[in-house]
């Protein structure tokens, strides 16, 4: 007795399961290679690379300036240091309007 194929659903499940399970397994690969391959390049302009240098000079900065401080102290010990109300008040006017304007 000869067995013919019949057009087993079974069979052509497995296979066709196969084939898109290797097709799933190679693509990741594909991917990996691709991206390994590539390059990216970042180019800066000249005003960028001084924008750089310049934030890097003032990181370097301390960021309270002692002498100032040590001057100010020494005026508000001795009794030298003198606050204008007005100079306060045009700097608070001069603070908002820019405020306003901006």
């Amino acid at each position: 007795m000869k067995i013919t194929e019949t057009g087993n659903s079974l069979t052509k499940l497995i296979s066709q399961y196969k084939t898109n399970e290797k097709k799933v397994n190679s693509e990741p690969e594909k991917q990996t290679a691709d991206s390994v391959v590539r390059e990216e390049k970042v180019s800066l302009s000249s005003a960028a690379r001084d924008i750089q240098q310049a934030e890097k000079a003032i990181e370097k900065l301390p960021d309270v300036r002692e002498e100032k401080v040590r001057e100010l102290q020494d005026q508000i010990e001795t009794g030298r240091y003198d606050v204008s109300g007005e100079k306060i008040a045009g700097k608070m006017i001069s603070e908002s309007l820019m405020d306003v304007v901006v």
